[in-house]
């Protein structure tokens, strides 16, 4: 007989993660550090309300999709061109040196992190694949209220964000590759490689029958329809045939649809599909997954040392980036602090590894803690930068 539990859960999960949102909004923070507490308040490491179902689930992995595929239609690529070069070597930095620390870190602690004697080289890896990621959002809304958003930091920061999360999304890409049983590194890369030149393919021709459709219909709802289509056929292709993540395909489908001119009306079509309910049901699953109880003194220690690394690696590789693309000291620091926000980004890449394996129960509380505490510092410490003058 068919249960119909399922719509109290989505209508205590959408209450919610609405009124813990518009608390912490209220408090000057990110709503979305507020549907991860209302997940894990009312989860099972405190109240026991909800718990995890394969619905729930479901229909957080669709909010995932929802979220990268507007993330793709953000990218801006004429910001990019205009700031290649520097954002680049910037991103770059801001990738490699995160995950190396997080890969030491975790390496340190392996002990700590599974029952086993030594944890998997890729679990390492992934750990500072999780630290590698940038939120851009919280740095973008902060530089507006103090003015900040189109000086020369806070334009390096914007380009940065977008090639950090195109790289973020390749060693993700990787790393699930070498995860994936009996695969050659060989045969990783060939699948990687054949996946992108279908993506730039299929994206030439989808782009030409997007851009006549706006044309011939204009703001018609049709154009959001075709364009979601074409988000969840791009997902489903690099999962089934390339064993590539579904949130690649996703990115990518939304890189495409945000080099039309009615992007910004499919974006926020699809933004309202996400917003009113697939989006909370992922961030509230985050909140419900995490298990506190499970962390012991040594995982404590764990959770802050990653923390430190999260904050400190973010700031020095973007800032060394800055600095060698001749950015001054004080605009070379403004640029690392920006970086510093994981938010919703992070929290994709850590549910993505748990899913498959690569990232287990008690590493995941940590990861957790990094993401808000980086997420509600960032602001903090964006405005004490910009008032305060570097002496080196």
């Amino acid at each position: 007989m068919l249960s119909y539990g399922f719509f109290l859960d989505l209508a205590i999960i959408l209450l919610s993660t609405k009124l813990f949102g518009l608390l912490t909004r209220r408090l000057q923070m990110p709503q979305v550090v507020g549907a991860l507490l209302a997940g894990l308040l009312l989860g099972p490491t405190f109240l026991n309300i909800l718990h995890e179902t394969e619905f729930i689930d479901k229909m957080a992995e669709l909010g995932v999709i929802l979220l990268m595929f507007t993330a793709g239609m953000e990218t801006d690529v004429k910001e990019l061109k205009r700031t290649g070069k520097s954002s680049f070597v910037i991103a770059a930095f801001g990738v490699i040196i995160p995950l190396v620390g997080g890969f030491i870190a975790a390496g340190i602690f392996s002990d700590t992190l599974t029952e086993a004697t030594k944890i998997e080289m890729l679990r390492n890896i992934f750990i500072g694949v999780v630290l590698t990621a940038t939120s851009v959002s919280i740095t973008v809304e902060t530089l507006r209220e103090m003015g900040k958003l189109r000086t020369p930091s806070g334009t390096a920061i914007l380009g940065a964000a977008i090639i950090d999360d195109i790289l973020g999304i390749i060693i993700l890409t990787i790393i699930m590759g070498f995860a994936s049983d009996g695969v050659s590194m060989m045969g990783i890369f060939f699948r990687i490689g054949g996946f992108f030149v279908f993506a730039i393919i299929s994206g030439l021709v989808f782009n030409k029958i997007f851009a006549y459709m706006t044309d011939k219909y204009g703001r018609k709802r049709r154009v959001p329809i075709y364009s979601l289509i074409l988000c969840l056929m791009f997902a489903y292709i690099a999962e089934e045939f390339f064993g590539i993540a579904d949130i690649t395909g996703a990115y990518l489908a939304g890189i495409i649809i945000a080099n039309l001119g009615s992007h910004d009306y499919v974006n926020e079509k699809v933004e309202i599909t996400s917003y009113m309910l697939f989006s909370p049901i992922f961030f509230a699953s985050i909140g419900i997954k995490t298990a506190i109880e499970t962390m012991n003194f040594s995982i404590l220690i764990f959770a802050l040392v990653l923390l430190a690394i999260a904050i400190l690696t973010k700031v020095v590789g973007c800032g060394i980036g800055a600095r060698i693309m001749g950015y001054s000291k004080e605009d070379a620091l403004r640029i690392g602090v920006g970086m510093v926000s994981r938010g919703e980004v992070a929290l994709i890449v850590a549910s993505k590894g748990m899913s498959v394996g690569l990232i287990t129960e008690q590493a995941f509380a940590p990861l957790i803690m990094v993401v808000l505490v980086t997420t509600l510092i960032t602001p903090i410490l964006l405005k004490m930068v910009y008032r305060a003058k570097v002496v080196v």
